[in-house]
């Protein structure tokens, strides 16, 4: 049983050269990322079935797990650990059905806490919140108020709650302030030209 909590870090292709991608990610996990997922769009699927089968071997040796991005099928066929649903994806009954009880389901709930709730009731087991704060990876979307994680924590008691959204050491403490269980990050990391520091400065903030 994983505990899901503290430095989520999601692969981004444009960030991470397809020659150095396991290794790359690997140096995110010694420097502290307790989850990964992989994030794979408009990529062929035996391409991401390839990439997730060889990830799933480094983190299965760090004791982590692997969650994959919107598809629980490719999820079932990689033999990974969850998956990770957006608002366009499959609902959360359909994707307990191909993957079983054991699987991790985390929902993204953009800046609405009723979508958290509801994943929560449905079977979710973690939702994530943002953006606090501009991200490259998202450039429309708008940031997501303090006081929406804030309440999302009074509000979603059984699950925990990840932020995520432009979040970088220099502003990852004021948004664990609002109690979130842990943070997801993309270009903190794979943008560093050292992944593995950039992930430790992050893991820091929850040995504190």
């Amino acid at each position: 049983m994983y505990i899901l909590k503290g430095l989520y870090v999601i692969t981004d292709k444009k960030l991470i050269p397809r020659d150095r991608f396991i290794e790359t990610v690997e140096k995110a996990i010694r420097g502290g990322a307790k989850i990964i997922q992989l994030r794979e769009k408009d990529t062929p699927e035996e391409e991401i079935i390839r990439l997730g089968k060889e990830l799933l071997k480094i983190t299965r040796k760090y004791g982590i797990p692997l969650i994959i991005n919107d598809s629980p099928k490719l999820a079932r066929e990689i033999g990974a650990d969850g998956i990770h649903l957006g608002k366009d994806d499959p609902e959360i009954s359909e994707a307990r059905s191909i993957l079983g009880d054991e699987a991790i389901i985390g929902v993204s709930c953009y800046g609405d806490i009723e979508r958290g709730l509801r994943a929560e009731m449905e079977g979710a087991d973690y939702v994530a919140l943002g953006t606090p704060f501009f991200t490259p990876t998202k450039p429309d979307r708008k940031s997501t108020p303090f006081e929406v994680l804030r309440e999302a924590k009074r509000r979603i008691t059984k699950i925990p709650v990840f932020a995520i959204g432009g979040i970088t050491k220099e502003n990852a403490q004021s948004v664990l302030e609002t109690g979130v269980d842990g943070i997801a990050v993309i270009t903190a990391v794979f943008s560093s030209p050292n992944p593995e520091e950039a992930a430790r400065s992050l893991a820091e903030f929850f040995e504190q």
